[in-house]
């Protein structure tokens, strides 16, 4: 069995969640001892195909032409498409008709979450479709006191300085705005948003905000290794006020740092994070506000472990598991 596992433009979005997910899957077939390819001109026997820009006609027809057997990966639907890059609003609609088209186009679709999959199926897709989450690295993103560390003298944090971090695009859909203003109204707490997105692709009023952000509030850009995974683990809360989300890699990040996890109220997350169990959520920026209090003022070990029993759940090797178990039975079928 060999896969072309195919991702194009990954010199323009490698940073995102659709990037970290094509990263697991390539680390999923080294470790699950699946030969595979990058490139759609290979030979192979299936295509996994993770994005949905202007070759995937081509790279789908390439492998129809060798008979090899086409998956493809959900990661984007109009609803997480809207309020991102500039005019996507006014893009959306036709995406929708575009992502059907090409979703329809395979023998499988897999999406990170059930809430997802049953996005798919309101577009009249009606194409075979398998839920599975992209997965985590238990193990990277395990507490390491050396990364904690890193991160605290990066940041120059003080001893009794209280943290709360954020990790996406420069999206109004990720919740910047609100993040910000969050900020604001806490002004006894440091906010640090990790990620970045080209100014010139997102809204006015977005730049506006980051520029006349409170001095408490920090967007130090997209920064990797241990820096952010000591963040991850070091930090008095993880805060994502995220709108719309096929699942949220970076909420798994957290979950498998073991942090306190605060979320925004949405249906992605309904059958799989529990208010007051494994994390917290809110819905208005007073109960973002109430939640986040809680965290800074009461240790809950109970809530954090079991938000770590998610991520485990989810873990890469499960994950790699259940996918290669999906390659053998299409190829089966």
């Amino acid at each position: 069995m060999k896969v072309c596992i195919y991702f194009e433009g990954i010199e323009n979005i490698a940073k995102s969640g659709i990037g970290r997910a094509f990263r697991h899957q390539v680390k999923i077939c080294k470790d699950q001892g699946i030969e595979y390819t990058t490139d759609f001109k290979d030979d192979y026997d299936i295509l996994h195909i993770n994005t949905v820009f202007l070759k995937s006609p081509e790279a789908i027809k390439y492998a129809r032409k060798q008979n090899a057997k086409v998956i493809y990966h959900a990661h984007t639907t109009k609803e997480d498409f809207q309020n991102s890059f500039t005019l996507s609003n006014v893009i959306a609609p036709g995406l929708k008709t575009w992502l059907v088209f090409l979703y329809s186009k395979a023998d499988l679709i897999l999406t990170p979450t059930a809430y997802s999959k049953s996005l798919l199926i309101d577009y009249g897709i009606e194409i075979p479709v398998i839920d599975i989450s992209n997965g985590i690295d238990i193990n990277k993103f395990k507490p390491s006191l050396s990364k904690e560390q890193k991160f605290k003298n990066y940041f120059k944090v003080k001893p009794d300085e209280k943290v709360i971090i954020s990790v996406g695009l420069w999206f109004e859909r990720k919740g910047i705005l609100d993040f910000i203003e969050l900020a604001e109204q806490l002004p006894e707490y440091r906010f640090i948003w990790f990620g970045y997105t080209p100014k010139a692709s997102i809204p006015a009023k977005i730049n506006q905000a980051i520029e006349n952000k409170p001095d408490n509030c920090l967007f130090p850009g997209y920064i990797s290794g241990d820096i952010i995974e000591g963040a991850y683990s070091a930090a008095n809360a993880f805060v994502f006020m995220s709108y719309e989300e096929t699942e949220g890699i970076v909420v798994l990040e957290a979950l498998a740092s073991k942090q306190n996890v605060l979320v925004r109220d949405i249906p992605v997350y309904q059958d799989w994070l529990k208010n007051g169990y494994n994390v917290l959520k809110a819905t208005s920026i007073n109960d973002f506000k109430k939640q986040l209090n809680y965290f800074i003022e009461n240790q809950d070990n109970e809530i954090r472990e079991n938000g770590y029993q998610v991520a485990k759940a989810r873990d890469i090797k499960i994950v790699g598991n259940e996918l290669k178990t999906i390659y053998q039975n299409l190829l089966n079928k």
